[in-house]
């Protein structure tokens, strides 16, 4: 993050030492300084800019995407068995609440984050020696390579805390190991160490199963994807792509009022190519772009809108005005 801040005032620095120049301003370079805010598919941003010639002009900036908060939802899911997923979960949500005092949910809350930001320089070309209003765009974008990411809500942490419980208490019965072990006057002593009632007690969570929220189906198998909450009783997930972004793209501008060459209102239209298909990683590895299928609800929808998209669309706005 610091490098691309310096690196960005760094640039701007070279284009209004570069704009006061009086050699430049007769060669026709850099012979004045726009700043612009902008508006659009990459956030909000600002640039700076400086003609190059004739026929170009150098702007650099940057944008950032505002956190705005996109929410989901997943049922717990009990076994590997959808159909008698509800009934066993009525069963141990009492059960669990009874042994823990926390209200187990069947259902879990996320919430959905876009988290990029990006540096740009960029270089517009206008074509047309009559025409100045069209203009044509080359540069890259440089930023963060987790531009979303998505976790589940506050209100939800009791209910994962319990399916974390649970899920220990599951793997035990099926070891076939004690539950507690401590230690009274030097002598070890487990409780549930009786060999009939640790056979018991496998059996009955065998018929159970492990607790998760179902996701999707792993394409590798077709197996059921069903995520469990990591050490932090969270489930937790990714959005990457490439930090650098080349972009193509074209513009229109003008006045922004009439008989004012001060202020301008222009767009862009174009391309930032991310590197193909983003990756997106849970917080147990697996990658959900390309790992599982049949994705369920709004997840599923998102999943598909950014495997869809092999470079992210880039429609913006851009207020101008001219310093000097």
């Amino acid at each position: 993050m610091k490098r691309f801040i310096l690196l960005f005032v760094a640039i701007c620095s070279g284009l209004m030492s570069s704009a006061q120049t009086s050699e430049s301003q007769k060669k026709g370079f850099f012979k004045h300084l726009d700043a612009s805010l902008t508006l659009g598919t990459t956030g909000l941003g600002f640039d700076v800019s400086s003609p190059m010639g004739e026929y170009a002009q150098l702007r650099a900036g940057f944008s950032f995407m505002p956190h705005i908060h996109y929410k989901m939802n997943f049922e717990v899911q009990v076994g590997d068995d959808a159909a008698t997923s509800k009934s066993k979960f009525q069963t141990l949500s009492g059960l669990l609440e009874e042994m823990t005092g926390y209200q187990v949910d069947n259902s879990i809350d996320m919430i959905g984050v876009p988290t990029f930001y990006n540096f740009n320089l960029l270089v517009d070309v206008f074509p047309f020696k009559n025409n100045k209003h069209w203009h044509f765009t080359a540069g890259f974008y440089l930023g963060n390579s987790m531009i979303g990411k998505a976790y589940n809500t506050t209100e939800d942490m009791p209910s994962l805390v319990a399916v974390g419980i649970y899920n220990n208490m599951y793997e035990k019965a099926i070891r076939k190991e004690p539950f507690v072990t401590f230690s009274y006057n030097g002598n070890p002593i487990a409780i549930t160490d009786d060999p009939e009632y640790q056979d018991m007690l496998c059996e009955k969570f065998s018929q159970y199963g492990r607790m998760g929220v179902r996701i999707g189906d792993y394409v590798s198998d077709g197996s059921q994807y069903i995520i469990e909450p990591d050490e932090n009783c969270m489930v937790k997930a990714e959005v990457r792509a490439n930090a650098f972004k080349p972009y193509l793209g074209f513009g229109y501008g003008g006045r922004l009022f009439k008989g004012d060459d001060r202020y301008k209102i222009s767009f862009d239209c174009g391309a930032m190519l991310w590197g193909g298909t983003p990756s997106i990683p849970t917080h147990d590895g697996t990658d959900l772009a390309n790992d599982v299928e049949n994705i369920r609800g709004k997840v599923g929808d998102y999943v598909k809108l950014i495997k869809g998209v092999k470079a992210f669309p880039v429609l913006n706005v851009r207020i101008t005005r001219t310093l000097f």
